[in-house]
């Protein structure tokens, strides 16, 4: 009798386990860490491969899985802009956005267009090119000075240009605009231009140009000569940066902070530890997040996780190569990575100093978990909204982001 009622227990037991762990993988529920994560996930990228590089170090890449477990919600709060490019919260909650023709929006907080900012000069708008960042002087609030960078027409080819000029709300117009700033050589191309526009806590501003993608531009990533496939620190005036790492160095732009560059399309400070972070496009594979520090060298095209988009290796096919910066993390396949930012609040718990890159061709916005600079999660949100997300922003506990298909969303707990 004892053992009889032993095994019918048992199967009680087991027959709940079963169904409480099928539930619970149906739902992707799992143990919570500290922050309020779900831990014990499994990777969220589960497509092959286009490589069979390895990665220099453990968690490099397909980290695993993360949850959000506080509630939060997405609202669609504008749409039928055109071609955004960038969205940047203003000091009173309006979000400035830059629309890719050539002109900007101010909208309020729940997305309702304010007005029209036109009169900028001409950009080139094609392929990947037109007005693109935008970035708000740290003495905005007093001095209306907006900073933008845009694909300009220069000689007989086109570069990653950067101007600056008084925002004038009331007669919706750009006063005095002034470039103080041109990525040159110019070349034949409507790809890769970057860019993304942070100031530093001192007043510099960092620019992210990209190399053209042509193969002329491409080796130039590598040349301090040039101003191609490089991250620049300059003063507001345009001027090299005080400090910058090769203002000595002969032959050198000495506006350039890093150099080995592919394609950056993201920036933002670290909140926790004030470094420079960044999101740049890898080719066939390799899309990479990095950490951006005076003088180094992040190896585009000599080193890269990824392949020619024809299938053929990129030079030497190597990974690794001393001299050359390692990414924090990378995607194989790509996830095509835009603007980024930093959650720089708690409102939502488990998102507090987490990065979050809008992703253009896997239609989501990721969120990467840092500890110790180091990514140790990965989620990916909006998903189901199959949008192709251009810039995200953090502004008093909400993210907003812009689209390529002309929708401004708001994202924030619930």
């Amino acid at each position: 009798m004892q053992l009889k009622t032993f095994f019918y227990l048992s199967a009680i037991l087991f027959v709940g386990c079963s169904y409480g762990c099928a539930n619970n993988a149906n739902n992707k529920l799992s143990p919570t860490n500290s922050s309020g994560d779900s831990a014990l996930l499994p990777p969220v990228e589960t497509g092959k491969a286009n490589s069979d590089y390895k990665p220099a170090f453990k968690g490099q890449t397909r980290i695993a899985g993360a949850r959000t477990v506080t509630s939060y919600k997405a609202d669609k709060i504008a749409e039928g802009l055109g071609n955004p490019w960038a969205v940047v919260p203003m000091p009173d909650g309006r979000l400035l956005l830059t629309i890719k023709s050539g002109y900007m929006q101010i909208h309020d907080s729940s997305g309702k267009l304010v007005k029209k900012i036109p009169g900028f000069p001409k950009v080139e708008d094609a392929g990947q090119g037109g007005m693109l960042d935008v970035a708000l002087d740290p003495g905005f609030a007093s001095n209306q000075i907006i900073y933008w960078s845009y694909s300009e027409k220069y000689g007989v080819g086109n570069l990653t240009a950067v101007a600056k000029g008084r925002l004038n709300e009331t007669t919706s117009t750009i006063e005095n605009p002034t470039v103080i700033f041109r990525a040159k050589p110019a070349l034949n191309s409507s790809m890769h231009f970057g860019s993304r526009l942070v100031f530093d806590k001192d007043g510099n501003l960092f620019v992210s140009v990209g190399e053209r993608s042509i193969l002329e531009g491409r080796a130039q990533a590598q040349l301090l000569q040039a101003g191609l496939g490089k991250i620049f620190k300059i003063t507001p005036d345009g001027k090299p940066a005080t400090g910058n790492p090769f203002v000595n160095r002969q032959g050198a732009m000495p506006e350039i902070f890093a150099y080995g560059i592919r394609n950056p399309q993201g920036l933002d400070i670290n909140p926790a530890t004030g470094e420079l972070w960044e999101a740049e496009f890898g080719p066939r594979g390799g899309d990479e997040i990095n950490i951006i520090r005076a003088g180094k060298n992040y190896g585009w095209p000599v080193i890269t996780y990824g392949i020619e988009y024809s299938g053929e290796p990129i030079g030497d096919a190597i990974q690794q190569k001393e001299g050359m910066e390692q990414p924090v993390y990378y995607w194989d396949p790509v996830v095509s990575p835009s603007g980024i930012t930093f959650y720089k609040g708690n409102a939502i718990p488990e998102w507090e100093n987490n990065l979050f890159i809008a992703c253009l061709s896997s239609t989501h916005i990721d969120r990467l978990v840092i500890a110790n600079n180091k990514v140790v999660g990965e989620e990916r949100l909006l998903a189901n909204k199959n949008e192709r997300f251009r810039d995200v922003a953090y502004y008093n506990g909400m993210l907003y982001a812009v689209t390529d298909g002309g929708n401004l969303y708001r994202i924030r707990k619930k």
